[in-house]
């Protein structure tokens, strides 16, 4: 999981130790204290801005400090005690043009009167047009600390992905009509440049891989596999696939990628499922058929999850039990494997998509929680479907009849049960493919990361 970096400030004009009437300081430090420890347990690292700001020339000095810092992600403004708010809109609102995210926590209590001063900064952002999130929560309620750390890793993500580049090898496969890309829209929602290529320098790259290197190579990947690596061509050709995508990225200096597949280069050399597995099992985005929707998601949920990101088909869909099996073509993380059916090599199979051939993983994920999820677009106008879900693995004596229900067993299956009403996720679906992360906290730092894009979430 990432872990932000944010400003936390605290504000109010009632400061330094000034008291109410009734002989007690406005400014709980204790309080500000025990909040600080929250976020910071909560996976937080937080830069403390060490005076309490109340007036106009102490918001400026504040808030040009932090916006000179590229690496902090958002600021938390902790209501002391109340504020004017013309002593603070215009510094926030100036600090808002760096794209940072910007929460304003109200810890609940009536000593102190800081539900007024975050109401009134509230109301004043508002009125102003500066995005930001509202909290109004404890410092030991958990559900209210997410929403400002979820809110938090969002705004990580988006500076992210500001000034990335995804690469695309090839162009668009099996007639992929809503996985393509406006290379403008994705510059002004996300800043992110799009860099194509053909599939020529990557199989030029492939075949100059060394006899050395594939064995080093071997030596990596064979632990996370229950039976030995093929020594044949195909697998061969595979793990080439796989080392020079490696290297081209790392050249290119991408973010993530997305590649066609097929029709190409799964036709000419080899499928690409392998290495694509290998690619999401050490943490890179990806997707097949430059899927561009796909791609995003898998790298919005491997940056945020500690586990490595599973996209494959909705292959079928049970309204009577909301169990959904995402069966992927031969693509999906080893790391991901359960114990009933642990990873095993395959091959591709199927001559339509990519007749070369090429090995493939074989495996059932293993149990837990997370998300499903997709990007996809409406109308041209993007939009993110999202549900929470568990992942079981069927008993070892009914996983046989299981596998062999979508007619290609040897492809991964993840057996999911999602958490929502199915008719909504069925008619608010966007493609084909769904994306599985690991990870509980995930659904709220999508959402979270969408408010802060202006993308629109259908969460369900």
């Amino acid at each position: 999981m990432i872990t932000p970096k944010v400003a936390f400030i605290v504000y109010g004009v009632h400061k330094d130790g000034l008291q109410d009437p009734m002989g007690v300081p406005f400014i709980d430090d204790a309080l500000v204290e025990k909040s600080k420890r929250a976020l910071r347990e909560a996976g937080v690292e937080l830069l403390e801005h060490d005076l309490i700001v109340a007036s106009k020339k102490e918001a400026r000095e504040c808030f040009a400090k932090y916006k000179k810092m590229d690496d902090i992600d958002a600021v938390v403004l902790f209501a002391g005690t109340w504020v004017w708010s013309a002593h603070m809109i215009a510094a926030v609102r100036d600090f808002s043009f760096t794209g940072k995210g910007i929460v304003i926590w109200t810890h609940p209590g009536s000593q102190g009167w800081r539900p007024v001063g975050g109401l009134v900064l509230q109301g004043a952002m508002k009125e102003v047009g500066v995005n930001h999130r509202f909290v109004y929560g404890a410092h030991d309620e958990a559900k209210d600390v997410e929403r400002i750390t979820s809110y938090c890793r969002g705004a990580h993500m988006r500076n992210k992905l500001n000034m990335s580049t995804i690469g695309v090898f090839g162009g668009r496969g099996m007639g992929q009509t809503c996985g393509v890309a406006d290379p403008s829209q994705w510059m002004r929602v996300f800043g992110i440049d799009i860099d194509s290529r053909d599939t020529t320098e990557l199989l030029k790259t492939a075949k100059a891989i060394t006899t050395e290197e594939i064995d080093a190579a071997k030596e990596k990947i064979q632990p996370y596999f229950s039976e030995r690596i093929p020594e044949n061509e195909v697998a061969e050709k595979s793990i080439r696939i796989y080392l020079a995508l490696k290297k081209i990225v790392a050249k290119e200096e991408w973010g993530f990628y997305t590649i066609q597949s097929f029709p190409g280069l799964g036709d000419e050399y080899s499928a690409t499922c392998f290495a694509q597995s290998m690619m999401l099992n050490d943490g890179m985005g990806t997707s097949t058929l430059s899927d561009f929707n796909t791609g995003m998601t898998v790298k919005l949920l491997t940056d945020l999850s500690e586990e490595s990101v599973y996209y494959g088909d909705l292959q079928h869909i049970d309204k009577s039990n909301n169990e959904i099996k995402i069966i992927g073509d031969g693509a999906c993380p080893p790391s991901l494997a359960g114990t009933v059916r642990p990873a095993k090599f395959a091959e591709h199979g199927i001559e339509t998509e990519g007749e070369a051939g090429g090995m493939s993983v074989e495996l059932v994920c293993k149990p837990g929680k997370g998300i499903l999820a997709r990007l996809g677009r409406t109308k041209g106008e993007f939009e993110m479907v999202i549900t929470r879900c568990s992942i079981a693995e069927p008993a070892a004596d009914e996983l046989e009849k299981r596998r062999l229900e979508c007619g290609i067993p040897f492809w991964p299956h993840a057996f999911v049960t999602a958490e929502c009403d199915i008719e909504e996720l069925l008619q608010a679906w966007n493609n084909e493919y769904a994306v599985l992360g690991y990870g509980e906290h995930l659904y709220q730092d999508i959402i979270a990361f969408c408010e802060q894009a202006g993308i629109k979430v259908a969460a369900l």
